[in-house]
């Protein structure tokens, strides 16, 4: 049987590619999570305690973790998600981005190359990377393709811009089969509340503020998780070393409109009278370097491997926030402590 390692898969998009991994048994599967912030073990605690899945608590910045796992398991896949991935936190703290980001992937390439030297085809590592390595479209800009010049705005987006270039660099360089996929802004279960859809979700719900940066229309392209996952499968399994692959959810919206349908959801299963929880709205100062604009045209992954989103955005967005009123003791152990501290420190003087 096939054994893939996936890192970061305790994290928000990570997580949900193991669920859809596991339950369609493709490969035995090694989480490595160093369960950050981000990283909740209560993800994926039903997958690690019914032994459907492997977990090791490890840093991808640490080598001799990496070595004794490549040497342990005979990996045919790595799915690469670990990874700091908040522009704000990269904002007010960018060490931890280019140690994790950067660093991390470098250690994590060097050791696939080491334990891959002799193994012949049939491997692959995929690089999950964001469309933020881009940066901000005009409003009247094509979407981006694969071949978007870098324009990366912030630290996050900077480490990630570092990360896509050193994977494309050890394909050319070394040979090693990596694969990079540039995806468009991800909703669905189990996303970290500083997020905008669980953040406006989880304040709505208990009667807070709901910060909107700016004039709210900055624009994102929102593909429900689940489709992203299905996406990586394709491209794990059918994928062209060397190739990148941009995977979007061709669904634009500004911010204030996506807070707005959250509100009207959250209305509507509360059994509020509509308009409740728009009146939390606020508008607080625009971070810095906001970038303005997002948009992936899937075109490649359609055409070469038969994927496109096939969830729909509404309908999925009141599934979503259905789901968060489902797992609100989930929800509330991650919002004390350090989160609180951060959700303050980030909102708090705007």
């Amino acid at each position: 049987m096939r054994t893939w390692l996936i890192t970061g898969g305790a994290g928000f998009i990570g997580s949900n590619f193991v669920w859809m991994a596991a339950r369609q048994e493709l490969a035995s599967l090694v989480v490595l999570d160093s369960l950050t912030y981000a990283g909740n073990i209560a993800n994926i605690r039903d997958l690690v305690e019914t032994g459907e899945i492997t977990f090791v608590r490890g840093d991808i910045c640490d080598s001799e973790t990496l070595v004794e796992l490549f040497g342990r398991y005979e990996f045919d896949r790595v799915v690469h998600f670990a990874a700091e991935s908040h522009v704000d936190r990269s904002i007010l703290g960018p060490d931890a981005f280019i140690r994790t980001n950067v660093e991390g992937t470098y250690k994590l390439l060097e050791a696939a190359r080491s334990a891959w030297a002799d193994a012949g085809d049939g491997k692959l590592f995929v690089h999950v990377s964001t469309d933020e390595v881009y940066g901000s479209l005009g409003p009247d800009e094509p979407a981006f393709t694969e071949s978007s010049r870098y324009k990366p705005n912030s630290p996050y987006a900077a480490s990630k811009a570092a990360a896509d270039h050193l994977a494309r660099a050890w394909f050319r360089t070394y040979g090693l089969p990596v694969v990079v996929t540039n995806c468009s802004n991800n909703f669905g279960a189990w996303q970290f509340p500083e997020k905008l859809i669980p953040l406006i979700i989880l304040n709505a719900v208990d009667g807070r503020e709901l910060p909107v940066y700016g004039d709210g229309q900055h624009r994102r392209d929102w593909l429900h998780v689940e489709d992203h996952c299905e996406a990586l499968l394709l491209v794990i399994q059918g994928g062209k070393p060397g190739e990148t692959y941009a995977i979007g959810g061709e669904n634009e919206r500004p911010n204030l409109e996506i807070v707005r349908q959250v509100c009207t959801a959250v209305d509507g299963l509360l059994g509020q009278a509509p308009g409740t929880a728009a009146k939390l709205i606020r508008h607080v100062k625009d971070r810095p370097g906001h970038d303005r604009r997002y948009a992936i045209n899937p075109a490649k992954m359609r055409s070469e491997l038969g994927w496109r989103p096939r969830r729909n955005f509404d309908n999925s967005l009141r599934d979503v926030v259905q789901w968060y009123l489902d797992h609100r003791e989930w929800a509330e152990a991650i919002r004390s402590g350090e989160y609180k501290e951060f959700y303050d420190r980030q909102y708090g003087g705007r």
